[in-house]
């Protein structure tokens, strides 16, 4: 988990950093040191020299920098700025060209994530659920329940247009953008507002806490020593009925364990078509102790060219872009709580897994590299966003800010990323170890 978690921050880290020093070098600018990770106190792992750049890594993974020669950045090298400018220098640069170099690592950012989106597309296709294939309608969860939705429920509409694909409704213009879904129920049409608050609920929860579609079910494998083996249930066995409560649906059973949490249940079973009464212990979580063996609806694969499929590949990586803003305007408008919205190294580490998942590998990284480029964009001193919110202040007064402002403006940006860091990784601790 850990090492796919590092492997993934620095294919990040590294492109973005050479994105900065490829434009650099392109303008004749001067590049001191090229650091994976940052060499805090003069600490490094290893760093060795190479045609006048210092290249190395560092011992605390928090990113990553390239040290250009005649900028004020985080370095705080106040002494180099004090001597006269120099040709190879940043400050001497037109601010067009400054611009370029301090936005090439975020263009870096997109590019890479638009070619991951794209080559998992040519690979694999897209996979979706049609909306008609849902024969039963869908299952709420307990997130779905709570904005009203109820089981067997069909959606059909959302914003007023059909349905077509099941795997919309956990999009982010479904889950972040206020939207209508039109349910049918029982013969009658009526709206769902999907509300401002939902994804509070949402990041604590599976997406399967909010919708998915209600199917039938029979057992698969029963686990070894399980309640689900002590009853004597066996795979093929179908769960008609608990405590006399006939269950047609997966969602209905699951209801039944959950309300006889570490009681005794009747379970009504058919056996190769004859009927049979066991009697079997609910676990404290809720379960019994069995793999179900789901009835799925039939899923729908597109396959892409190598043209084809660069658009999609694209359209999947500015959608997540624009998905990590709306979290970000929504933690601004205080929709979204951001102890909520904020996730660190624990939470990424969790996403990557324990196991090595090539497509899941990629499919991260493609969507940090997306976030990464737009935190970038924050026009916060430090980050390339706050630089180049400088030189475009810069191109319009005609003359550069002076060397003590931006000083002290990459003091305040510093310690802005400082504590949004001590944030990150306090939430994270509680949120993953204390359970909160």
């Amino acid at each position: 988990m850990i090492a796919q978690l590092l492997l993934g921050l620095s294919i990040l880290v590294i492109l973005h950093e050479l994105g900065h020093f490829l434009a650099a070098r392109a303008f004749g600018i001067k590049v001191e040191k090229f650091y994976l990770f940052f060499d805090a106190w003069g600490v490094s792992i290893f760093k060795f020299n190479y045609k006048g750049v210092e290249y190395g890594m560092g011992w605390l993974p928090l990113g990553g920098y390239v040290k250009i020669a005649g900028m004020i950045d985080e370095s705080m090298d106040t002494e180099q700025m004090a001597g006269p400018p120099q040709p190879w220098e940043f400050r001497s640069k037109p601010a067009w060209q400054r611009l370029i170099v301090m936005l090439a690592g975020i263009f870096v950012n997109i590019v890479l994530g638009i070619f991951i989106f794209w080559m998992l597309t040519l690979k694999y296709g897209d996979s979706y659920i049609p909306n008609d294939a849902l024969k039963y309608g869908i299952a709420p969860g307990k997130i779905g329940t709570k904005i009203g939705l109820k089981a067997g429920d069909k959606i059909t509409e959302v914003n007023g247009k059909p349905l077509l694909k099941f795997d919309d409704l956990h999009s982010s213009k479904v889950l972040m953008d206020h939207a209508v879904l039109t349910v049918e129920r029982n013969g009658k049409t009526l709206p769902i507002v999907i509300p401002a608050t939902i994804l509070n609920d949402l990041s604590d929860s599976k997406i399967g806490d909010f919708i998915e579609p209600r199917v039938k079910f029979t057992v698969d494998s029963v686990m070894p020593k399980s309640n689900a083996e002590k009853a004597h249930l066996l795979k093929g066995d179908s769960i008609v009925a608990v405590n006399k409560q006939p269950v047609h649906f997966f969602d209905e059973f699951k209801s039944q364990l959950q309300a006889n949490k570490k009681n005794n249940i009747e379970l009504s079973v058919k056996r190769a078509g004859q009927p049979l009464t066991l009697t079997a212990l609910v676990n404290a979580d809720g379960t019994l102790g069995f793999a179900p063996n789901i009835d799925l609806p039939t899923e729908q694969k597109i396959s892409y060219g190598f043209i084809s499929s660069l658009p999609v590949g694209a359209n999947k990586a500015w959608d997540n872009f624009t998905t990590n803003a709306k979290g970000l305007r929504k933690v601004a408008s205080g929709e979204v709580k951001a102890t909520k919205a904020f996730a660190g190294p624990v939470a990424l580490a969790t996403m990557f897994g324990g196991v090595i998942d090539w497509p899941r590998f990629w499919a991260l990284v493609g969507l940090l590299s997306m976030a990464l480029a737009l935190m970038n964009l924050l026009p916060i001193p430090v980050l390339d966003g706050g630089h180049a919110m400088f030189l475009i202040i810069e191109m319009i007064k005609g003359k550069p800010l002076s060397d003590k402002f931006m000083e002290r403006a990459q003091l305040v940006g510093f310690v802005m990323l400082i504590c949004l860091m001590v944030f990150v990784y306090g939430n994270d601790i509680l949120k993953h170890f204390i359970k909160y």
